[in-house]
C-alpha cells in the first residue's frame, strides 16, 4: 500500500503485528517512527529498516512518558499523517483471581495508554488538516475474552472499541479517520505462552473456522489499509481479522 511521504507512528512496533506494519510502512515509501519501551528489540528494527525509521522511546503505562514522547516524536518530524496504537499488554488471569493491580495495569496500559497517545496528536492532526489512527483492539474485546486475553484484556479492548468509534465520530469533521483492527490468535510473541501449551492452543483455533493461527503480516494488512489513503471513506470501524470467529 502507498505510503509515500507519510510519516506514520507505531506503538509496539518492534516486534510482532508492529513491526510488519513498520515494513509494509517503509515498502509502501512512507517513514515509520517506532514508539516501544523495549529500546534493545527496537534498534535492531530500526536497523533493519533504515533509513527509512527510527526509533523513540515511550511508556504506555506513563501518562507522561507518553506526552513527552509524542511531543519529540511531533517536533523532530514535523507533519505526523498517521498514528497506528499496535502497543499492549496481555492478561490471563481468570475473573475469581483478578486482582485490582492486574486489571489497574491492563486497563491503564491498553486503553488509557491509547487515549494518552492519541490525545498528545490529536490537536497536531487538526492543525494539519486530519490524520488517520488505527487501534489494535482484539476479538477478545468483542466476546468477552478467552482461554489467553481473559476478563481485564476484553475489557481494555472493548473500551477500546469504544473509544475508537468515539474519535472517530468527533474527529471526522476535522479530517481525522480513527478505526481499529481486532486480531484473534496471531504466532507473536505475546501468544508464545499459550502456543507452547497444546490442550489450549488447540482448543483456541479449533474455534477458528479457518482453522489456524494468524501470521502476523496477515494483521497487518488490515492495518496498514486503515492507516493509507485506500481508507480515506473509512472512519469508525472495527474490523475484524480474526479467520471467522465472530461473523459479525
Amino acid at each position: 500500500m502507498e505510503f509515500k511521504n507519510k510519516k506514520v507512528i507505531v506503538t509496539g512496533g518492534a516486534q510482532g503485528i508492529g513491526k510488519e506494519v513498520v515494513r509494509g510502512i517503509v515498502d509502501g515509501g512512507g517513514f515509520a517512527i517506532i514508539a516501544d519501551i523495549n529500546k534493545e528489540r527496537a534498534m535492531q528494527t530500526v536497523e533493519e529498516f533504515s533509513p527509512n525509521a527510527e526509533f523513540e522511546y515511550i511508556d504506555l503505562g506513563d501518562k507522561d512518558s507518553i506526552v513527552s514522547s509524542m511531543n519529540n516524536i511531533i517536533e523532530r518530524n514535523g507533519k505526523i499523517d498517521a498514528l497506528v496504537n499496535c502497543g499492549g499488554v496481555i492478561s490471563a488471569v481468570q475473573f475469581k483471581d483478578l486482582t485490582f493491580e492486574e486489571w489497574e495495569r491492563t486497563i491503564r496500559i491498553n486503553l488509557t495508554g491509547c487515549f494518552n497517545t492519541i490525545s498528545s496528536i490529536y490537536n497536531h492532526f487538526i492543525e494539519n488538516g486530519g490524520g488517520r489512527i488505527v487501534n489494535v483492539s482484539s476479538v477478545a474485546g468483542k466476546i468477552g475474552g478467552g482461554l489467553l486475553g481473559t476478563a481485564a484484556y476484553a475489557s481494555s479492548k472493548a473500551g477500546l472499541n469504544g473509544l475508537t468509534k468515539a474519535v472517530a465520530k468527533e474527529g471526522g469533521k476535522y479530517g481525522i479517520s480513527c478505526n481499529a483492527v481486532c486480531p484473534s490468535f496471531t504466532n507473536t510473541e505475546m501468544t508464545k505462552q499459550l502456543s507452547e501449551d497444546k490442550e489450549k492452543s488447540d482448543k483456541v483455533i479449533s474455534m477458528i473456522p479457518l482453522g489456524r493461527r494468524a501470521e502476523p503480516s496477515e494483521i497487518a494488512q488490515m492495518i496498514l489499509f486503515f492507516a493509507s489513503d485506500l481508507a480515506s471513506f473509512v472512519n469508525g470501524e472495527i474490523g475484524d481479522c480474526d479467520g471467522g470467529i465472530v461473523l459479525d
